[in-house]
């Protein structure tokens, strides 16, 4: 891929995972995470429709742009819900009037599910440990 000037950059985050994203307009419809095809980055075919949806609900052709992503922390199915709010959020830079269709579908709204923490006293986050009578 060649270096280009211009691209519209969006931030996003599922659980511990951060997606930093790319969009360079006039591409050929490829993306790269982390180095690789995103068939490789995320195997499973459900993943990588999930992080391609914003594309599909604007229904502007995908090969418009070419998207680069770095990904860090978490699983991968936190990184395909990750790429599609940071897909979502730079489509929204690129187009500031897919905002109502973007949010409609939830794609700019960050889900903010985390893993609870383990309290002290407790095995695990709400796990006491057994009761004994006698």
């Amino acid at each position: 891929m060649t270096t280009q000037e211009s691209y519209y950059y969006g931030t996003g985050k599922r659980k511990s995972a951060i997606a930093r994203v790319r969009l360079y307009p006039g591409g050929t419809g490829t993306v790269i995470v982390n180095g690789k095809p995103l068939e490789e980055a995320l195997p499973w075919i459900d993943w990588q429709k999930r992080a391609m949806q914003p594309f599909a609900t604007i229904a502007a052709a995908a090969d418009r742009f070419n998207v680069v992503a770095k990904i860090e922390g978490g699983g991968v199915s936190a990184w395909a819900d990750a790429l599609r709010h940071g897909i979502a959020r730079a489509l929204l830079l690129a187009d500031p009037n897919l905002k109502k269709e973007l949010r409609s579908h939830g794609y700019l709204t960050r889900d903010s599910r985390i893993k609870e923490s383990k309290k002290y006293g407790l095995k695990r986050a709400r796990r006491a440990p057994q009761y004994t009578k006698r």
